[in-house]
């Protein structure tokens, strides 16, 4: 039993090393390059250097952090292949997902998103881009839901997760949150009228406009890229 115990312990303090070390790093507060040590780390949350180890094998697969042996690890680097192969997949199932939503769509259903937008429209006028971001996140899940395939936000999240940290950097940028937020008013309007190609063009639109923002990241932080 007490075995059993320390298993347990074991992988909840992994997981809150996991959760704390996605946080940071994906809000940029661990830069693209910084070295991580396995002591230091373990030393900081006050546990030992194994769920600390499978904390770092965890966001190595999900391309957040780079594994060398014998060297040290570090916060990855964007890479423009990893980058343009996450969002061919995200705007491929948010296409049909929000075509699904027209077929369906409601009362109910848009007051979802209409509340959701207000929320987003508070975040921003109070300049909390990390909440606008979670809100964002959020947003998209729902539309999954009441699309009828909830699921589909797995895969969305698993390749929005491989460029959440270059939508944290655009969203520091004059008006980009704006647009967005514009995007999402544009989508949910358009889900209304149930006009499909309106929608879809939102999505495209909306997803696009990241591709727009790459460049002049990369020309400012060519250091945080591969």
């Amino acid at each position: 039993m007490l075995e059993m115990t320390e298993i347990f312990e074991r992988r909840t303090a992994a997981d809150i090393v996991f959760d704390r070390l996605q946080q940071e790093i994906t809000a940029l507060r661990l830069l693209p390059g910084t070295k991580l040590s396995e002591s230091e780390v373990a030393k900081r949350f006050g546990v030992s250097r194994q769920p600390v180890r499978d904390a770092f094998s965890r966001l190595a697969s999900l391309d957040m952090l780079l594994i060398r042996p014998q060297k040290a690890t570090e916060v990855r680097r964007f890479s423009m292949q990893r980058i343009a192969h996450a969002r061919f997949v995200r705007l491929s199932v948010e296409l049909e997902v929000i075509r699904s939503a027209c077929a369906v769509w409601n009362g109910p259903r848009a007051k979802v998103l209409d509340d959701s937008i207000a929320a987003q429209r508070a975040a921003i006028d109070s300049a909390d881009a990390e909440q606008f971001h979670a809100l964002d996140y959020a947003f998209h899940t729902s539309l999954c839901e009441l699309a009828g395939h909830p699921l589909a936000s797995e895969t969305i999240e698993a390749a929005k997760i491989k460029v959440d940290r270059l939508c944290v950097l655009s969203l520091g940028r004059a008006h980009e949150a704006d647009a967005l937020w514009d995007d999402h008013r544009a989508m949910a309007a358009a889900l209304k009228r149930k006009d499909a190609d309106a929608a879809c063009a939102a999505v495209r639109k909306h997803l696009s406009r990241l591709d727009d923002t790459i460049a002049d990241i990369h020309a400012a932080h060519a250091d945080y890229f591969e």
